[in-house]
């Protein structure tokens, strides 16, 4: 009797743990049926701008480098950093005091070269005379010899001084053109020398304002040469006209026109917006680093419009734009602009190996020792994930420019087709073509159930 109930409870509590067994099962499956949690949009017409972006430096336009043609010590300086100066205005003086004397030197040195000039010349003229005189009796002694009437000895004496006086004519001339290059030659010289002292008064080129004082006064300067460009003395530019220069990588260059849209955020002013065009782009790359290291880099030069800051001009002050040099600022260049295209939450495209619902981890790591690098990104495909009655269904599509939250459907999607764009994690690995999903709010995304 007591081996029965022993059975009987046995079997009773058997009953109930696989009771609490289906129990538990019925739940897992039925929280399993749930599906992976996502979010969803609508694919929607907007218009996209696909841009470019860049940090860079505030430059003037146009900024000249001011640096004197000789040597010496600073003895005036008429201007300060920040005034305005106008084409042809006095800025600074380096001392003339050897210049004066370098030109008093030379000067006196033409007046004694023209001086051995005109000796030279009137030597020529004394030696002419004598030469004509000595022909006269060359040919009078040369008929008397031919007649018989004076010796041998008195014919070779007057044929020796007409030749005599012939190469004395030859050597005047020769002087005398002696004498002129060396007038010339002091002519130059005394010429380089005035341009010298005229050139220890430094003048402004353009109109402008000066944006950098390199010196002071007392301090010695070198001047430019063919091997130097001398010390910069200071800097006039046209503040007018400001441009940021940016360096773009070489992947999106290509992408970069002249006369591109720009917007310009500046630091200094961090409320406000500007806008610019793009006005030069090199044609030749700026490279730094090393081997594996290395980055291309272009310089591009955008204009800022001055319609877009004339309210930060304040009619009281004498300064003509906001911007300083040397400024930081970041700028969107604007490549290209479409109206009323397709287009997706960029976070809703993904890219995968195939269509088989594998993400692209899983693919690596499944043929990592049988395919090359470059032939597995040859076969990636970009897809999205349609929501059909809580499936994930995953479509193939072509994409297009982006902005900095949506991108172009070119190919695969219609317009009121409901996409899952969330969780990122769901959408680039975990979601397969089939999966069961629960769509939910944003504010339940991560929420237990």
């Amino acid at each position: 009797m007591s081996i029965s109930k022993k059975r009987k409870k046995i079997f009773i509590w058997g009953g109930i743990i696989i009771f609490v067994i289906i129990i538990i099962l019925a739940v897992t499956k039925k929280r399993g049926s749930a599906g992976i949690k996502v979010t969803t949009e609508q694919v929607q017409k907007r218009t996209l701008v696909e841009t470019v972006s860049a940090n860079g430096k505030i430059q003037p336009e146009v900024e000249v480098k001011i640096s004197p043609y000789i040597s010496g010590e600073v003895v005036e300086l008429y201007v300060k950093e920040g005034d305005e100066v106008q084409k042809g205005e006095l800025l600074a003086k380096i001392d003339p005091e050897i210049y004066i004397s370098n030109y008093e030197r030379i000067e006196a040195s033409l007046q004694m070269q023209k001086a051995n000039h005109a000796n030279s010349k009137a030597r020529l003229a004394q030696s002419q005379a004598q030469f004509v005189k000595a022909k006269e009796d060359f040919k009078r002694n040369k008929q008397l010899f031919e007649q018989n009437v004076i010796s041998q000895s008195d014919f070779d004496a007057a044929t020796s001084a007409y030749e005599v006086a012939k190469e004395e004519v030859t050597a005047a001339r020769e002087n005398v053109k002696a004498a002129e290059f060396s007038v010339s030659s002091s002519q130059a010289s005394l010429k380089e020398a005035k341009e010298n002292l005229t050139r220890t008064a430094i003048y402004a080129p353009n109109n402008g304002t000066v944006s950098r004082l390199s010196v002071e006064k007392g301090e010695r300067v070198t001047g430019a040469s063919q091997f130097s460009s001398g010390t910069e003395i200071m800097r006039i530019a046209n503040l007018e006209r400001m441009v940021v220069d940016v360096e773009v990588n070489e992947n999106d260059i290509v992408r970069v026109s002249l006369a591109d849209t720009c917007i310009i955020e500046v630091d200094a002013y961090l409320n406000d917006k500007f806008k610019g065009i793009v006005t030069e782009i090199a044609t030749s790359a700026n490279i730094t680093g090393v081997s594996a290291d290395q980055v291309t880099n272009f310089e591009v030069k955008i204009l800022i419009l001055e319609s877009s800051y004339k309210q930060l001009i304040k009619k009281d002050n004498y300064i003509k734009s906001p911007f300083r040099p040397g400024m930081s600022a970041t700028v969107d260049i604007q490549t290209e602009t479409a109206d009323d295209i397709l287009t997706v939450p960029i976070q809703a495209v993904t890219t995968r190996a195939d269509t088989t619902g594998k993400s692209d981890t899983k693919r690596d790591e499944e043929n990592e020792d049988e395919e090359t690098e470059e032939k597995k990104d040859e076969e990636l495909q970009e897809y999205v994930f349609l929501y059909k009655d809580e499936i994930a269904e995953m479509h193939k599509v072509k994409t297009g420019i982006q902005d900095n939250m949506n991108i172009q459907i070119l190919e695969g999607l219609e317009e009121g087709q409901e996409i899952i764009v969330g969780p990122y994690r769901a959408v680039s690995k975990k979601l397969k073509d089939g999966d069961e999903v629960k769509k939910v709010d944003k504010k339940d995304l991560f929420t237990k159930d």
